[in-house]
């Protein structure tokens, strides 16, 4: 049904506005982008909206609950003489002239109205057809790898790139619209000679500019495998702690990499390209893949109303998405692997373990545990803690790692 549908928009499409097949698949490509786009950000706000709304229903659970249990308590004749005292304690506020249980059912009460807005959003949502519009201010030219320059329709040498212009503007532009637009220079450049480029025009500030879609070259690899040794990164807002381990998982280099927040966009990401480019530089030294974290903080977000300010400014101030899409790209491109495990007591293994014994700072220790837990190395509890607690020598730590997609596919055959 899928294929009946394209053949009809291709043929609507030129004999409509007499264009040629390329220039027509070029077309529904744009709006079957715009259209997938449109769908995956339904499902993200419908999943954001669910979360939330589920997060609400759980905060207003345990405030009824702890409202309720209060009145129990005091409703006893000798609640004064209760062992067990009360959770949700009566008090009173001479800045805001109001108990606290009168601030709590103001809070439940506007809490319900944002249930309600969130359920009432999910219902209008989930059944709302999807509506996109695609910008007239671009265009997009579909490659193949079995043609001339990649692309039969826009042709690029190197220097100078060449569009097929369709019949149907012939008489105004003429056959070929041509421009000297220059290369691509980029300090690594993994812009092949061949294969197949997808080309994308839109106008911006004034001008035309052009953008290539390509696959990219393999790179030669210069990390080693992860079982000669691995450099595990620890990140925080103010700082990101490195270490490095031999094959034996001992501790052989250590640092820091400072940072600064509260930083404008375009200041934060070069602060965070710099440190991507630190790091590369780390590896490269030591001829050793990098360890970090597995982060998700999607759900963690989506319950930033119930947490207070502080927290949700502590939560929102770095860029974690963003450093860890720099930094895959950044080592991608220079040969060097980055593997991803679980984040799960990562600080709280290195500060009973590793702080005292090497003198570490607390992020230090925590990427000395990540590159222990990417190279699968168990970790004990010391000895000096287990002399007077029970534990079951036969259960350790080992979680299973997620290396990049770069190694998937470059490595495969190394």
């Amino acid at each position: 049904m899928k294929h009946l549908i394209n053949l009809t928009l291709y043929t609507h499409i030129q004999t409509t506005y007499g264009v040629s097949k390329r220039h027509a698949n070029g077309i529904i490509a744009a709006a079957n982008g715009e259209l997938g786009s449109a769908r995956e950000c339904r499902k993200l706000h419908i999943k954001t909206l669910e979360s939330k709304a589920k997060s609400c229903e759980s905060w207003l659970k345990k405030a009824e609950k702890n409202l309720k249990n209060g009145r129990k308590f005091y409703a006893v004749k000798n609640w004064r003489n209760s062992k067990k005292g009360c959770g949700f304690p009566l008090s009173c506020s001479l800045k805001y002239r109001q108990t606290n249980w009168q601030n709590l059912r103001f809070q439940i009460h506007h809490k319900k109205r944002k249930l309600a807005r969130y359920l009432q959003k999910l219902a209008v949502i989930k059944v709302a057809p999807i509506r996109v519009k695609v910008p007239k201010n671009q265009v997009f030219i579909v490659g193949c790898k079995n043609e001339s320059f990649g692309n039969q329709a826009c042709q690029w040498d190197g220097n100078n790139l060449r569009f097929r212009v369709p019949a149907c503007l012939e008489s105004k532009f003429g056959k070929y619209v041509e421009s000297k637009i220059g290369d691509f220079p980029r300090n690594i450049n993994r812009l092949p000679a061949t294969g197949a480029k997808t080309w994308h025009f839109y106008y911006k500030a004034g001008k035309w500019c052009a953008a290539v879609q390509f696959t990219p070259l393999e790179v030669k690899r210069v990390s080693r495998y992860v079982d000669d040794g691995c450099i595990g990164i620890d990140m925080n807002p103010g700082s990101i702690g490195w270490a490095y381990i031999d094959t034996e998982g001992n501790l052989k280099a250590q640092g820091k990499i400072p940072l600064q927040t509260g930083l404008p966009n375009g200041q934060q990401q070069a602060q965070i390209v710099k440190a991507c480019l630190e790091l590369s530089v780390l590896a490269i030294k030591f001829y050793c893949p990098v360890i970090c974290e597995k982060l998700d903080f999607t759900t963690k977000k989506e319950q930033l109303r119930e947490r207070g300010r502080k927290y949700a400014r502590m939560l929102s101030s770095w860029a974690y998405s963003k450093f860890y899409e720099l930094l895959s790209s950044i080592l991608s491109n220079r040969g060097i692997e980055l593997i991803k495990v679980n984040p799960a007591y990562t600080s709280i293994i290195g500060l009973v373990k590793y702080l005292r014994m090497y003198g570490l700072a607390s992020d230090e220790a925590a990427a000395l545990v990540i590159a222990r837990r990417g190279m699968r190395l168990s970790e004990k509890i010391p000895g000096s803690l287990t002399a007077l607690l029970e534990v079951n020598s036969n259960k350790h730590e080992g979680e299973p790692v997620e290396s990049t997609k770069y190694q998937n596919e470059v490595f495969r055959d190394n």
